[in-house]
């Protein structure tokens, strides 16, 4: 169980930089394209062993409006997000640190660090995978904020 829950970062971390996908064949069935894989964060915070319990994968899809900003909020467990629509800026709360994400790149977002998302010019679409424990937030607002979703 401990070396499952390890792994999990992989599916859900990597640091994207401006890089076409890596593309694999498959066995006589097709292709896949690895588009994120990693062991830290966009921001390069290496992603840490984190707790035990029941895995729950979680798949959510963002619709987040024009020049709207989320609210700020940490997550306590890797996830990783791919641009469907528009562009979202990362934007982290402590070090001001920022980094912009356009429709096909994939992303993974900080684990304990405040930081929110905004929508650039048109209305943005995220798909998110979160990589948790069950029974367990995968955004938590910090206080005074609303809930990311």
């Amino acid at each position: 169980m401990k070396r499952f829950l390890m792994s999990l970062p992989v599916l859900a971390g990597v640091a994207v930089a401006a890089v076409a996908p890596v593309h694999a064949q498959t066995a006589k069935s097709g292709s896949a394209d690895i588009l994120v894989k990693s062991t830290a964060s966009w921001n390069g915070k290496p992603y840490a062993p984190y707790a035990s319990g029941t895995p729950e994968l979680t798949v959510l899809r963002l619709t987040v409006a024009p020049k709207a900003a989320l609210p700020w909020h940490k997550h306590p467990y890797p996830n990783a997000g791919y641009v469907l629509e528009g562009a979202l800026t990362i934007q982290d709360k402590e070090s001001g640190a920022h980094k912009t994400f356009h429709a096909g790149e994939a992303f993974t977002e900080s684990v304990d660090d405040a930081h929110r998302g905004v929508a650039g010019d048109e209305k943005t679409v995220v798909l998110l995978v979160y990589a948790g424990i069950k029974g367990q937030p995968t955004s938590v607002p910090l206080p005074g904020q609303e809930k990311e979703y």
